[in-house]
């Protein structure tokens, strides 16, 4: 690891219990910041965007759930910036009845999200199919370091209303419970005996679908806001987000 990164890394520790160092963090990559935010606007921001508040929040979001299991950390902090912006964008165009969302359990991955946008919206439905394109992209990186693949989830994911029912207990149970994520991240393995036990449900039904329970569970840690929308609506559990 190099000083530079070590620097960073150390910094991050001492800004989640300091306010003060945060603050200092927060300042020093400002530039960091807004090109992230310029990556999602296409223009350089402007201080009355409300784009850069949400991503400088989004920024201190990140030293605050960030863990050396999450890999770099800029990376996810541009992830996490990315994510809260999309969000927002989402939210704002829900708000004015000008989208709707594809919630159908579609393998094809550009039927993950239809909009129905202004053709001179700058964010438009091409934009938000690239940015759902580039979190798979680096899902599939993340789920490599776990063994699985696109294909085994496709293989394995629970074909059954039961079984199905059976997973989403399982995953709402690890997104109430921290500890069980972070011993997941830790060990790159599914806690199958305790989202069991937690859950209240067959431990042999999980362990047929472990594989797609790797990536639901890497969704709900890292920030894929879009994914995680997605896989909510799958799992049919919009009322229990």
């Amino acid at each position: 690891m190099s000083p530079d990164v070590q620097q960073l890394l150390s910094r991050v520790t001492e800004a989640k219990s300091d306010s003060n160092a945060a603050d200092a963090l927060i300042a020093d990559y400002m530039p960091f910041i807004r090109s992230e935010t310029a990556k999602f606007l296409k223009r350089q921001p402007v201080p009355e965007d409300d784009e850069l508040s949400i991503a400088m929040f989004a920024f201190y979001e990140a030293i605050c759930s960030y863990s050396r299991l999450r890999g770099a950390f800029l990376k996810y902090a541009a992830l996490q910036i990315r994510s809260r912006l999309i969000d927002n964008y989402r939210r704002e165009k829900r708000s004015r009845g000008q989208i709707s969302l594809n919630a159908a359990a579609d393998d094809d991955q550009t039927e993950l999200m239809e909009t129905i946008a202004d053709p001179h919206d700058e964010y438009d439905a091409h934009d938000m199919r690239e940015a759902t394109q580039e979190e798979i992209r680096e899902l599939s990186e993340q789920m490599e370091t776990f063994g699985v693949s696109m294909t085994d989830i496709a293989e394995n994911a629970p074909k059954q209303s039961r079984t199905l029912a059976i997973c989403q207990k399982a995953v709402y149970y690890a997104r109430k419970h921290p500890d069980v994520l972070e011993e997941f991240l830790r060990t790159k393995r599914v806690p199958l005996a305790k989202l069991a036990e937690g859950a209240a449900v067959e431990r042999k039904t999980l362990e047929r679908h472990r594989k797609y329970l790797v990536a639901v569970l890497l969704i709900c840690t890292n920030g894929y806001e879009i994914l995680r929308g997605h896989i909510m609506q799958v799992l049919k559990g919009g009322s229990q987000e």
